[in-house]
């Protein structure tokens, strides 16, 4: 009988801490028909217009004291095709998006594996069509901008009172050169409070394998951005420099200035209008300038499922090319004397 309830308590202990646990798969699929026009006219189906198709898995486990352990793994999927590749994935399904194990406590958030940087984090959201499809800012792909890191030991401080910071530090798992080859490190703080909010970022990233006369070893990046919401209008803007740095130091660097405003607004109970400018400019190396200009819809028919349109053109300046529109699962033609426009209707449904 003393067997017994001992065994029945076991068992009750089990499923308390099991009841304490929770697992949940989520995603986003997304498709839509992309035209594009450039020195010809392509079009297709693509995914990720108005979010990036996903598959996730997460979960969290509550330790006693006011402490949880957290994993998160996560990948992109090409749903238009089936092959479950996402952009930057290899040749399978792969979880390249986040792939994490975290500790989170009052004290704040220590994270272990590969995520986005917390510099990408604190200024990518003021971009309104959320950095994915062809009306996306371009800031974030020029330069040989990385927005995630591998390898990466991050924290994340709590919230006082709508302010936050972090800090990453990737390891290049290289031999240790002067240039600590393949390392990252990273910093940011952000402000959020009503209808304001302000973020700012730094960080270095190391050329994993150096090579003598290049300009892209090390990339030194900042940006800062910021939004206010009116109600019937908000309103953001962002700038990023971004540095591509020589070794030695002889060899020529790349500067780029990326410039960003963008304007978004309720249009009844289930749909917003929102549109963007942007300015990139890059001396040094390689020069050039081009201005993007979006516009964009998106009805939501319910709080998981919305369809959307949206309309990108960017054009370079001085004939150059260093530039183009975004978007995935379609490719891209070659510049029309430096013009590109691109027209794309999508739906997305979350889950």
């Amino acid at each position: 009988m003393k067997k017994s309830l001992i065994a029945l308590a076991a068992v009750a202990a089990s499923g308390a801490a099991f009841a304490q646990s929770s697992v949940t798969v989520f995603g986003v699929v997304d498709a839509a028909v992309t035209v594009y026009d450039g020195e010809e006219t392509v079009s297709g189906l693509g995914n990720s217009g108005n979010s990036s198709s996903r598959l996730g898995f997460r979960g969290v486990e509550d330790l006693g004291n006011g402490l949880k352990a957290q994993f998160w793994l996560e990948g992109a999927i090409s749903n238009d095709d089936g092959s479950g590749v996402g952009a930057g994935a290899g040749q399978g399904f792969e979880f390249k998006r986040r792939s994490t194990v975290s500790l989170l406590s009052n004290y704040g958030e220590l994270r272990l594996g590969r995520s986005t940087t917390a510099a990408y984090d604190a200024v990518s959201r003021y971009d309104s069509f959320g950095t994915v499809g062809v009306g996306a800012s371009r800031v974030w792909s020029a330069g040989g901008y990385d927005i995630r890191k591998s390898n990466m030991v991050s924290y994340y401080s709590p919230d006082f009172s709508g302010f936050k910071f972090a800090a990453n530090y990737a390891f290049g798992e290289q031999d240790q050169s002067t240039w600590k080859r393949g390392a990252y490190y990273g910093l940011s703080a952000t402000y959020d409070n009503g209808p304001l909010s302000v973020g700012f970022g730094a960080e270095r990233q190391n050329n994993a394998n150096p090579v003598v006369g290049s300009n892209t070893n090390r990339l030194t990046a900042y940006g800062i951005g910021g939004s206010y919401n009116f109600g019937v209008v908000k309103l953001a803007a962002a700038y990023l420099n971004q540095e591509s740095q020589p070794h030695p130091a002889s060899v020529a660097s790349a500067d780029y200035d990326n410039f960003l405003l963008a304007v978004s607004a309720p249009v009844g109970a289930a749909g917003e209008v929102k549109a963007s400018y942007n300015r990139y400019e890059v001396d040094g190396a390689a020069e050039g300038k081009a201005d993007q200009f979006s516009l964009g819809y998106v009805h939501n028919l319910s709080k998981r499922t919305a369809v959307y349109g949206t309309y990108s053109y960017l054009k370079n300046k001085n004939g150059g090319n260093n530039f183009t529109l975004g978007g995935v699962g379609v490719t891209k033609p070659a510049l029309d004397d430096g013009k590109i426009q691109a027209v794309q209707v999508g739906v997305r449904h979350a889950f």
